[in-house]
Formats: structure tokens, sequence, C-alpha cells
């Protein structure tokens, strides 16, 4: 089974790069971990929304959505 690709958001990357390099390489190696399982334990989906999940790294959220037929997974934010 292929792993699934990824595509940021341009306030996404924005934000990514604000932060410290440490923080930043925490949450793009959370993300990248994804590419196998998108949905790991503990990830939450968002209530209200027809494809949104959220993960928590550290002290910061990763929003994104799956798409399961394209195998991609679209980076919203993280906060």
């Amino acid at each position: 089974m292929a792993d699934y690709t990824f595509t940021f958001a341009r306030s996404a990357r924005r934000e990514l790069e604000n932060l410290s390099a440490d923080v930043a390489n925490r949450i793009l190696g959370k993300i990248q971990s994804l590419a196998c399982g998108p949905r790991p334990p503990g990830v939450v989906k968002l209530q209200g929304q027809k494809n949104l999940w959220r993960i928590r790294v550290g002290n910061y959220r990763v929003v994104y959505s799956i798409n399961d037929a394209a195998r991609i997974i679209d980076v919203y934010r993280d906060f």
C-alpha cells in the first residue's frame, strides 16, 4: 500500500516557518508519520466538519483533511 502525500496551505506553511526549529521539526516529524496511517491513536475528528481531523503535538494542534481515494493529506494549519 502506497503512503499518503502531503500538501500544505500557505497559512500552515507560514505558521510552521515562524516556530522555533526544534518545535517545527517535532511537528513535521508527526506530520510525516501520518503518511503511513493518517488516523493514528489520539487523532480527533472535528465535530461539524465533514473531513477535518486534529492531532496534538505538544502544545500545538495540526488540522488536516484526508483524501483516501487520491492518498493525499492536506494540512490546513498548526496552532
